[in-house]
């Protein structure tokens, strides 16, 4: 999906800093959008490190490239003084290390305290796979000089780009007022004097379905009146020598040998440009922040310039590099980045080469440019001859016809058949919901590897175990969840943790059940000495693709289960905590309840769940896993390594008065969120646990919504009220072009309507079924009806 983040800073500046940043987030498409402020403080060794960077770079081209080829035209600056050993003793080391520094300090800026609840707001509602466009919005020139695409949001999210922009900016979207089958380039090749503008000529022409125009070293009148052309151009190309002034407000291009022009001098000619069709402008010369500066003024959409004097070298290979991606389909944003980053393999001869090019945006309501939108084939002007008149069907035939789907539907699904799409949109609509803040209820001890091999033990000693369970009760917890199997010793330590067993009042150990259908699902017996009421099973009930989306609370143990406990783990740690808060459960309800919370299992055959296996008998007490949404590990509750605990390295207030969960992180599970920092993208089983526990508190304290389905008369009523609107839209809409759309458009109000169910009231809706039946009673209505045209034909 499109996004587009507008960073305002204001009137700040870096020297005093940004009291008041406005970040604004908006979807492609969509007009709302969301707002959040933060600020940030003042940064002046930014200013110093990029000067130094500037002055480096400069002096490193000199020393190393003598008389080399730039597109730039020397200006003298007096306010700049140069040390001449400065000069002679530049380095690639030392302008990699002033490089380095640059971008720390920028990282350091944009992860202050003051700036971080922005970044923080943006990385929550923005997805790895949006393509995002961050627009800057300032006046400050040193501001604009710096090398934004450095910030780390910008290593995180890959489809994302940088661009500049004033703090005056157009909103009015500039339709193209003529129409061509081809994109018009009007390429101006200005002063060549020591550089190669050959090559820029032989990448414009090899464009495909483009209309290039060159002007070689124009006079200015000739310029002008190309820019008055009334076909108008899409994209303005200037390569050669050009220059900005040193406060980075104005700059100029050297259109020929003897003459020089501003931005103003051509703001006639380039407004009307502009107002007829002009979306892009690149200026592929040296020190061009100043031109683009004076040509935001005029509204141009789109603009591409280099922020410091450029090698011809490094010049030729950008515009081939974007000329590539953008005609081959790539967006304007992508293939910039695509462009800039793929001069990083020059470095070694041109050092900063990927530092250069830099996005201007001036208009923010527009959509950027791809090279088909530029392309405007006239074959998609010419109306298509009109089919002949259908005859509209009977609305009884319709409600008929959409009885007939439903119920066909409705048996299919009862079959299972559908079980495995349903529960794929189940899992993409849990990801679509916002992250939450952790549970501040929960700590998770995690045994990583790093801790086993530190300890060199795999699996943990009864030693370590009640090293651990001690130094935890010095906090102070509620109660302490132990997932790791004791069913027999290992190693030294028995006595001392079964004395931590035995008369730890708040510690809830662990023990599993097993199937006697899998083998390979083999039971683990409990501890020896720990009493049943604080014993908990461990087993989970994952689906047929291995996906955990179910809780089970309890079940009833038969006698061939070597664990008797009756309650899960999470059950045992949730009830001891909510009877330290004066609530206990119900015991003489037949399901969990307490006071007016009810936690109803789920039934057989319900919901997405229609198949009936192994997998789906629903043993003993279940209910959908409400996930408490989550990218990373961090985002269940608060972690830390058992190592960290063992050295007192942990704050006491993480420990007081929490649940304490304790397990392996390789004992992992896949979930409908693959977490991102773990290798293969599966949730340690304890984690899963501290879902489950946050679920069952969280719906008690919080009131938090449990997942339910309807019942099976309110699915079906569902799913025959979506097969009537396939009909009538194929009743209504004869056109199969106009049918096609308002068929997406249903599907997607449809989607929206069971995500805005699910996400509010926490019900699952049957999407699956529902869009199959409205699929199918609009495909049969529309073919029934052509039939009966044709033969209708044949009569006659």
């Amino acid at each position: 999906m499109n996004k587009l983040v507008i960073l305002n800073l204001g009137k700040g500046n870096l020297q005093n800093g940004f009291p008041v940043v406005v970040a604004q987030l908006r979807e492609a498409g969509n007009s709302n959008l969301i707002q959040f402020t933060g600020n940030l403080p003042a940064a002046p060794e930014i200013i110093d490190s990029y000067r130094r960077w500037q002055l480096l770079y400069e002096m490193l081209y000199e020393a190393r490239y003598k008389g080399a080829a730039w597109r730039q035209k020397r200006l003298t600056d007096d306010d700049i003084e140069i040390d001449d050993a400065d000069v002679t003793h530049v380095s690639d080391a030392e302008f990699f290390s002033i490089g380095q520094q640059l971008q720390n300090r920028i990282d350091n800026w944009l992860d202050s305290q003051e700036f971080r609840p922005v970044d923080r707001q943006l990385r929550m509602r923005l997805a790895i796979s949006d393509e995002i466009r961050v627009v800057i919005q300032t006046e400050d020139t040193q501001v604009r000089k710096l090398p934004w695409h450095l910030w780390n949001f910008f290593k995180d999210y890959r489809q994302a780009e940088v661009a500049l922009s004033t703090l005056d900016f157009g909103l009015e979207k500039k339709p193209y007022q003529t129409a061509t089958e081809k994109v018009r380039v009007l390429a101006v090749l200005g002063d060549r004097t020591g550089i190669d503008i050959d090559t820029d000529t032989r990448l414009l022409k090899n464009l495909p379905h483009a209309e290039v125009v060159f002007l070689v070293e124009p006079q200015r009148q000739e310029l002008d009146e190309q820019l008055w052309d009334r076909q108008g151009w899409d994209i303005l190309f200037f390569a050669g020598h050009s220059s900005s002034q040193t406060d980075g407000e104005t700059g100029e291009i050297y259109i020929n040998f003897q003459e020089s022009l501003t931005i103003t001098q051509l703001k006639n000619a380039l407004t009307r440009a502009i107002s007829r069709r002009l979306q892009l402008a690149i200026f592929n010369s040296c020190d061009g922040l100043g031109l683009g500066r004076e040509l935001a003024s005029l509204q141009i959409p789109q603009m591409i310039v280099m922020r410091e004097p450029v090698p011809d070298k490094v010049a030729q290979e950008f515009l081939k590099y974007f000329l590539t991606a953008f005609s081959a389909g790539d967006s304007f944003y992508l293939a910039v980045r695509e462009a800039r980053e793929r001069l990083q393999g020059l470095e070694s001869d041109f050092p900063g080469a990927s530092w250069l090019p830099v996005v201007i945006c001036q208009d923010l309501a527009a959509e950027p440019p791809t090279w088909e939108k530029l392309r405007i084939s006239k074959n998609d002007r010419e109306l298509p001859i009109p089919p002949p008149p259908v005859p509209k069907p009977k609305l009884q035939t319709v409600f008929m016809v959409s009885c007939i789907i439903t119920s066909l539907v409705v048996g299919v699904r009862s079959l299972g058949w559908l079980q495995s799409w349903e529960l794929n949109a189940y899992d993409q609509m849990m990801r679509l919901r916002s992250l939450q803040e952790p549970d501040e209820r929960l700590l998770v001890v995690r045994v990583t590897q790093q801790d086993l091999q530190q300890l060199r033990e795999d699996p943990l000693s009864d030693r370590t175990v009640a090293a651990l369970l001690a130094k935890l009760q010095q906090y102070k917890p509620i109660v302490i969840g132990l997932d790791i199997y004791r069913d027999k010793p290992v190693g030294k330590g028995q006595i001392d943790l079964k004395k931590q067993l035995e008369h730890g009042y708040n510690i809830i150990a662990v023990c599993k059940s097993g199937s006697d259908e899998e083998p390979e699902n083999y039971g683990y017996q409990p501890p020896p000495g720990v009493p049943e009421e604080r014993l908990g099973f461990s087993d989970f009930v994952p689906d047929k693709d291995g996906i955990i989306r179910r809780h089970l609370f309890y079940l009833t143990p038969e006698t061939s289960f070597p664990c008797k406990a009756r309650y899960a783990l999470s059950t045992q740690l949730a009830l001891t905590y909510l009877k330290t808060k004066g609530i206990l459960h119900d015991e003489k309800a037949n399901f969990l309840k307490f006071r007016d919370v009810v936690f109803k299992p789920l039934e057989k055959n319900t919901g997405v769940y229609q198949q009936s296996d192994k997998y789906t008998d629903m043993l003993g007490h279940q209910m959908m896993l409400n996930y408490r949404p989550y990218r990373y590990l961090g985002d269940i509750s608060q972690q830390v390594t058992l190592m960290k605990v063992l050295n007192g390295d942990v704050k006491p207030e993480f420990i007081k008065d929490r649940i304490v969960l304790i397990g392996y992180d390789d004992d992992a599970f896949s979930t409908p969120y693959p977490a991102i920092e773990q290798p293969n993208q599966k949730t340690p089983g304890v984690f899963i646990h501290a879902q489950m526990v946050s679920q069952i508190i969280s719906t008690v304290l919080d009131r938090r919504s449990l997942i339910m389905f309807l019942h099976s008369w309110g699915e079906t009523l569902f799913i025959w009220s979506s097969s009537i609107v396939g009909g009538i839209l194929a009743w209504h809409f004869r056109k199969l072009l106009l049918l096609g759309l308002s068929g997406t458009v249903a599907l997607g109000i449809l989607y929206c309507i069971c995500y805005i169910i699910f996400l509010i009231q926490s019900y699952w809706m049957p999407f699956v079924p529902a869009a199959l039946a409205l699929l199918l009673t609009g495909t049969f209505v529309v073919t029934s009806t052509k039939i009966k045209s044709t033969k209708l034909g044949g009569q006659k």
